[in-house]
């Protein structure tokens, strides 16, 4: 079973370990500024965006039932996780990192701030992980896809 679930297990812990490590860094001050993009603290009490802040107390709750519905559905559908395993990893390390700071510090610890030519919102390593993890599937699923239509039409 382990080894059934190494390359999800390794994704997951090396995304909770970074996001986890680059925050305790931005927490003890790390502090960058420059014309394009600053390395600041700000804590997120919503969703993307801030959105839904004013859930904040309860929020945390929502978060871990999605996350917790996310990890049964796909063992579940063990076909799906075999499939995108490094993916689904990344995505919930990313996923139980963020949750873990809202019952640490109250909100998810973001720190990047991209802000030349428009302001973008803060971010963290979690949230591009998640942004990621979602396009490997994507990529995967049509490439797949295509490939076995391809495969079908000869």
């Amino acid at each position: 079973m382990i080894k059934r679930y190494g390359l999800f297990c390794s994704a997951f812990a090396g995304v909770f370990l970074l996001d986890q490590w680059v925050k305790s860094l931005t927490l003890a001050g790390l502090r960058w500024e420059s014309a394009y993009f600053d390395l600041t603290l700000a804590f997120n009490r919503g969703v993307a965006f801030s959105m839904l802040s004013f859930l904040e107390h309860h929020l945390k709750y929502l978060h871990l039932a999605i996350l917790l519905g996310l990890f049964i559905y796909l063992f579940w559908q063990k076909k799906f996780l075999k499939d995108h395993r490094i993916a689904f990893g990344m995505m919930l390390g990313a996923g139980c990192s963020n949750l873990l700071d809202r019952f640490i510090h109250g909100g998810v610890v973001d720190m990047f701030f991209w802000h030349k030519g428009f302001e973008f919102a803060i971010f963290n390593v979690a949230d591009v992980m998640i942004n990621l993890s979602v396009a490997l599937i994507l990529v995967k699923e049509f490439l797949w896809r295509k490939g076995k239509n391809d495969r079908m039409d000869q």
